[in-house]
């Protein structure tokens, strides 16, 4: 076969191919194109699409009864005691129990000096706070947030103890200790007196006001802060 007669033959076949293409495209159904998002009138910018219909409302309720699993048991009330611990802001939920300075610096000196330094002035590297200073500091330019410059109640600071502390054991020190360790804190940053005999209990520690007690606003919800 000639040169020629090859390029003949390729040229009918091309043109074959784009009348197939052709007829493909106008016999089909019309094409359609997605929607132009809508615009912000302000903006003209695009419009979010609304979000996408929820089925919960398509949802059977469910059977509490065939959904049982025959594990656990309800909580008793020695368990709920273990738990429920909070203090509020005027004392309410504080334990029975009693502790002195004196003997607050004993513990503290074995279960909180490691984290919190002989002067209680925190270790950065270990992530534990200053306890004590800064007062006044908290509209500078350098704050100094402490038990001692911040928190406005003392219940805070018997709450956290008692949930919280030590960092290695949370929650292992008994009400008499909690209260011996807040009376060493308190003492040291001169919140209460610093005298070895100095005991705080739950009437005393309820009594206790904070540096930094009017440092707050109450709740705008209505209720205020000791709800």
């Amino acid at each position: 076969m000639s040169t020629r007669n090859l390029t003949n033959l390729t040229l009918v076949l091309f043109c074959f191919a784009a009348s197939g293409v052709a007829n493909a495209q106008t016999e089909n159904s019309a094409r359609t194109v997605a929607a132009i998002p809508a615009e912000i009138n302000d903006t003209g910018e695009r419009a979010p699409a609304a979000p996408p219909r929820s089925s919960a409302g398509d949802a059977t309720p469910i059977d509490l009864a065939a959904n049982r699993y025959g594990i656990g048991s309800p909580a008793s009330q020695e368990e709920i005691a273990r738990i429920d611990i909070d203090v509020m802001a005027d004392g309410r939920g504080l334990p029975e129990g009693s502790g002195t300075y004196a003997e607050g610096e004993a513990l503290y000196a074995d279960s909180c000096v490691a984290c919190h330094g002989e002067d209680l002035e925190g270790i950065a590297e270990l992530g534990a706070p200053k306890l004590i200073g800064g007062r006044g500091s908290l509209a500078s330019e350098n704050p100094v947030k402490t038990v001692e410059s911040y928190w406005p109640y003392a219940s805070t600071l018997f709450d956290y103890v008692h949930r919280a502390m030590p960092m290695d054991t949370p929650g292992s020190l008994s009400p008499d200790e909690v209260y011996a360790v807040a009376a060493y804190i308190l003492g040291r940053s001169g919140i209460i007196d610093e005298n070895p005999e100095t005991e705080l209990n739950s009437e005393s520690f309820a009594r206790i006001t904070m540096p930094n007690a009017e440092g707050f606003v109450k709740d705008p919800r209505g209720q205020g802060q000791l709800e």
